[in-house]
């Protein structure tokens, strides 16, 4: 994998980011607000699978409201994670936290969009109290991961 990891960050795009005096911190900015938002719609749904708020509107609408959101930021942070990635792929060749992420956010994706959707959209009736709080302790789990491993990139070596 060095080889590809050396390529990415020897490309234009990587020397490009790396080379200028605003293009990281632009990016790393919308990567952040990409996070901000994916963070709020996975709250609000996750919050009222744990039946913490918004009872006056069902699981499945909140999902389908939450889901526009989720699926942009989603495309915004895997955008600028790509280029930000690019910038620095050595650095994140090395680093334990950047491998904690993407395995993080491998796993908050998957389980995302079969698992807590199946949770989501089901009749109310056909999903018990228990399974959705599981569910959503999960999801919260693993998008707390994303985001900490991320965080822990930036104060690792």
């Amino acid at each position: 994998m060095l080889p590809f990891f050396q390529w990415c960050e020897a490309s234009a795009v990587g020397s490009a980011i790396r080379t200028s005096q605003w293009a990281f911190a632009v990016i790393e900015s919308v990567h952040l607000l990409g996070l901000a938002a994916i963070g709020g719609a996975v709250l609000l749904v996750d919050l009222r699978l744990l039946g913490l708020g918004l009872r006056r509107q069902t699981v499945a609408q909140i999902g389908r409201d939450a889901q526009p959101w989720l699926v942009g930021s989603l495309a915004v942070m895997l955008a600028t994670g790509a280029a930000l990635f690019m910038s620095e792929s050595i650095k994140c060749y090395y680093s334990t936290p950047f491998r904690v992420k993407m395995a993080s956010l491998a796993l908050a994706i998957v389980f995302t969009f079969t698992v807590q959707r199946s949770v989501v959209t089901a009749q109310a009736d056909r999903v018990g109290p228990v399974r959705q709080k599981l569910v959503a302790l999960v999801s919260l789990a693993l998008w707390f991961g994303v985001a900490a491993s991320g965080r822990w990139i930036g104060f690792s070596g």
